[in-house]
């Protein structure tokens, strides 16, 4: 007997279980379709109330919403074959495609639920709920994809009746192939995930890393876009940016300034020890300034150095530049009304003047410089 064949099936049913089979399929194709809708509404109002539930109905609508309304015809066409009789060998066949059917929608559902899942849950961590998606967040909704929907495919070979061990275990060795010989690609992209996950810089930040100073533009899955001073764009890859010492400067909450000042040796013990005071009252006098310490550091025969240590309470770069250059100004001023030279001691040179390299005679003239 060929199982193939469907025209002895054909004509040895009924004209009334055909229409058995019809109106069966009708009536489940309107029972899913008025759930759906009934369900949806039940949750978008939940979701526009301000009770607790409210995120959880936010996601269970949206996940709803996904119902595939071709999906929903194929159980109604489904639900009308299982009322005939088409033998053994077809039944079985129809409740594989039962399986396929229903491992489609609910794949449907777990993708959509752990997608908007994780948005949320990346876009809590930004500061700006409306900021673009972050790589971190592709790259986990994009694995979670690929691993629900080849769970599905090797669940339908399987309950097809296909050994999928051997089909399983020639996955793992060209996987393994493939990461060896992408090694570079992958150890960036987790690289590039690492970075969106632990956030040591984002889009907008100043940084400086492998010597270059700039701006961050964009950071992708393979590299990371910056903006150097200079104008230039420069391409770093992820993990040379996880490799080496990174400062951001944007997230600096202060700044710790050290400035030395040099005035001649020849000034007066009196003169010299009035300038720690008067750098003190310069620096406080300034706004956003915590002045931590003016000291005379070292007194050498070239110059008397004073150190002076201060913070700027901003990270604002342009605020630290316009600070220091008031400082200095109005301490080169002070200096000047106290009579306080800045010059270095002059060095006094002898050269003899045999300059073929014989000792001098007694008496010879000598060179000053």
């Amino acid at each position: 007997m060929n199982h193939y064949q469907l025209s002895p099936w054909l004509t040895s049913i009924a004209l009334e279980d055909w229409i058995v089979a019809a109106v069966v399929g009708a009536v489940v194709f309107f029972l899913l379709h008025g759930l759906q809708l009934f369900v949806r509404r039940r949750l978008a109002h939940m979701a526009a109330g301000a009770h607790a539930q409210r995120p959880l109905a936010e996601v269970l609508s949206a996940t709803v919403a996904s119902t595939s309304n071709f999906v929903i015809l194929l159980i109604a066409v489904l639900a009308a074959l299982t009322v005939l009789d088409f033998g053994a060998v077809w039944n079985q066949r129809i409740d594989h495609l039962w399986f396929i059917v229903i491992g489609v929608q609910v794949t449907i559902y777990l993708t959509r639920a752990l997608t908007i899942g994780i948005r949320r849950y990346f876009r809590s961590q930004s500061d700006d709920a409306d900021a673009p998606l972050t790589v971190a967040n592709t790259l986990v909704s994009g694995a979670i994809k690929t691993l629900l929907w080849t769970l599905l495919l090797l669940s339908v070979l399987s309950n097809a009746g296909i050994n999928i061990t051997t089909f399983i275990a020639s996955l793992g060795i060209g996987g393994i192939a493939i990461a060896l010989a992408a090694q570079n690609i992958l150890g960036d992209l987790f690289a590039s995930l690492s970075i969106a996950v632990d956030k040591p810089f984002e889009v907008g930040d100043a940084i400086n890393v492998l010597g270059v100073s700039g701006t961050v533009e964009h950071v992708g899955l393979k590299t990371t876009r910056i903006r150097a001073d200079s104008g230039e764009q420069i391409v770093v890859s992820n993990t040379d940016l996880l490799k080496n010492v990174l400062r951001n400067y944007k997230r600096m909450a202060t700044r710790r300034i050290v400035m030395s000042f040099r005035i001649n040796p020849e000034t007066p013990a009196a003169l010299a020890g009035q300038v720690p005071a008067m750098i003190r009252t310069i620096v406080e006098a300034q706004p956003d300034i915590r002045c931590d310490r003016v000291h005379l550091k070292a007194v050498t025969p070239e110059a008397i150095e004073y150190e002076l240590v201060f913070f700027v309470l901003t990270s604002n770069y342009l605020v630290y530049m316009d600070t220091q250059q008031t400082i200095l100004l109005a301490t080169m001023e002070r200096f000047a009304d106290m009579g306080i030279s800045t010059s270095m001691a002059s060095r006094r040179v002898v050269l003899d003047g045999d300059t073929a390299g014989l000792a001098p005679q007694r008496g010879a003239p000598q060179q000053v410089v």
